[in-house]
């Protein structure tokens, strides 16, 4: 029997493509659970300054030299690189500081779950990108499932309700930053770099800025052996492996359907949160995890690059 070719092309862009950034996300929705093991005294600031400070100095290390070539190939790219770079340098601090705030499963719904909507006006607004009405229709499922979790959700014992707003803010603050980067990788990449080369100039840039971050922030993180150990796991695995996986995906995936992809880190922060870190959530809150697993589905069951 012969293979049928369709077939065979999905089954390789499944793998090359939405698979990847999928493991990725599942690495990401471990951070905030892996963060409330942190001494009290920690910020939110520190922890990611710490997490892609250290880990963007293990992905220039990985990047090695190749990370110079993508500075030296032309005024654009260093444009690109240094935008992608100070997204990279923003989005840690927001991203941690609204989990603090509003809780693990609100704080990274916002995040992320906002990304999508961002990624498409960078895409509409710099490569005049129309997108498809599977993606649109993904998004906006995603997105609702992501409203019911926020409206659903519980924040942290000891926050006051009024910590909620601006801990959603920074989520958004978060989630626009966050596609920013992406679709700076995803430019650079395109022009025919390699990922590493690209995630080590993007992060090792990013970290000049988070490291002096966390050396003023970081002593109530640094100064205990479980500080030492959740830093040494968030700069290591969902930072350095995850964002590997992630770079290499971006050379099959554009930036709105990664960042779409990426909302599986939400649902699994939510688990955790609820299994983990004693958080509360309510019938509406799971429903909205159900929705951003279908608006999942509604994307990768796509056929072909996007």
């Amino acid at each position: 029997m012969g293979i049928d070719p369709v077939a065979d092309r999905t089954g390789a862009y499944l793998v090359r493509g939405p698979l990847p950034i999928a493991m990725a996300a599942v690495l990401w929705g471990t951070t905030g659970t892996a963060a409330t093991f942190a001494p009290p005294a920690a910020s939110g600031v520190s922890i990611g300054a710490a997490t892609m400070g250290g880990g963007g100095l293990v992905l220039l290390a990985v990047a090695g030299r190749s990370a110079l070539a993508v500075l030296r190939s032309g005024r654009s790219s260093v444009l690109v690189v240094a935008l992608g770079a100070a997204a990279i340098a923003v989005y840690p601090l927001a991203f941690y500081s609204s989990m603090a705030m509003a809780g693990v499963a609100i704080g990274t719904v916002v995040s992320i779950g906002s990304s999508p909507m961002f990624a498409a006006l960078f895409e509409w607004a710099v490569d005049q990108v129309r997108l498809d009405q599977r993606w649109a229709v993904a998004t906006v499922v995603s997105a609702a499932g992501g409203v019911l979790l926020v409206l659903g959700g519980d924040k942290p014992d000891g926050v006051a309700a009024t910590a909620k707003m601006p801990g959603v803010l920074l989520g958004l603050v978060a989630g626009s930053t966050y596609a920013g980067y992406s679709f700076a990788a995803r430019k650079l990449i395109q022009t025919g770099q390699r990922s590493r080369a690209v995630m080590g100039a993007l992060f090792g840039l990013g970290s000049v800025v988070l490291l002096p971050v966390l050396a003023v922030t970081g002593r109530g993180l640094l100064c205990s052996t479980p500080g030492l150990l959740v830093a040494g796991y968030l700069a290591l695995v969902p930072m350095s492996m995850a964002y590997l996986l992630f770079g290499t995906a971006l050379r099959y995936v554009g930036a709105t359907a990664a960042t779409t992809l990426s909302l599986i880190e939400p649902a699994i922060a939510a688990v955790l949160s609820v299994l983990v870190v004693g958080e509360r959530l309510s019938a509406l809150a799971w429903t909205g995890i159900g929705l951003v697993a279908t608006g999942l589905l509604i994307l990768v069951a796509r056929r072909g690059n996007p």
